[in-house]
């Protein structure tokens, strides 16, 4: 991948994109998934490991929410990794990853995911330069091994959004009845680092970047969940599954 600068890249959708149009477009889409994730989990020869990153208020949950709604829950899973536990510390940053990651034939979404081990940790300086890069090289050689071991597709977005978007929906949960449960104190101190993130971000793109990442303008959450919904679709659909039928003797 080419170097990413955040600053530079836009945070809502082109200006070409009509809202209603690109929405009714990824109605059609996520239509199609259910389909999709039956052939997957029959044929049973891939796996499709979805990660998520962001800032606070970014809207992991709600594409979580929306764009996953038509799945079998039979076939999908959704994993958050917040502070490790003391039994986590005590293995390798990656073991309590490498326990959940897709079996053949279904899905997993990682909200927040193994980059926070070189994400928040290098931002509030509980993990050194080196150390990162040596857990950078890890995560890599992880990645590499589900793909080539499991037949697992990875998919990873960064939900791009500006700084005045995430004050408003902060706001928001402040303000409203429904949404105060999501609001957290500390989300307004890591806010106070958001330069600091940015630049942990850009790094990180630099260097686990075997996978590419997928930079999502979601300012609107119109425009994010299309991008999300259409690539998914387009990653299962280039599999070209076949449903398994009896084997004649």
């Amino acid at each position: 991948m080419a170097k990413i600068s955040l600053e530079s890249l836009d945070t809502k959708a082109p200006h070409d994109f009509d809202k209603d149009q690109t929405k009714k477009k990824t109605k059609d889409v996520l239509k199609e998934m259910d389909d999709l994730q039956n052939l997957l989990y029959a044929e049973n020869k891939h796996s499709l490991l979805i990660i998520l990153q962001g800032m606070d208020a970014s809207g992991k949950d709600s594409t979580i929410r929306k764009v996953f709604k038509p799945f079998n829950p039979l076939g999908i899973s959704v994993h958050s990794f917040k502070q490790p536990t003391k039994e986590e510390l005590s293995y390798d940053f990656l073991w309590r990853i490498h326990r959940q990651v897709p079996a053949k034939g279904t899905i997993v979404i990682f909200n927040r995911s193994h980059y926070e081990d070189i994400l928040i940790t290098r931002v509030h300086g509980w993990c050194d330069n080196e150390t990162a890069k040596d857990r950078m090289k890890a995560i890599n050689d992880f990645e590499k091994l589900l793909q080539v071991h499991n037949n697992t597709l990875i998919l990873k977005f960064y939900l791009h959004i500006s700084r005045e978007v995430q004050k408003k929906r902060f706001t928001q949960r402040l303000e409203d009845p429904q949404k105060q449960w999501k609001f957290n104190e500390e989300d307004l101190k890591e806010a106070e680092h958001w330069d600091t993130y940015m630049k942990m971000y850009e790094d990180c793109f630099a260097h686990c970047n075997s996978i590419p990442w997928i930079i999502v303008p979601a300012d609107q959450k119109w425009y994010k969940d299309y991008i999300i919904g259409t690539t998914i679709y387009e990653t299962l659909n280039k599999l070209d599954m076949k449903y398994p039928t009896f084997k004649k003797k």
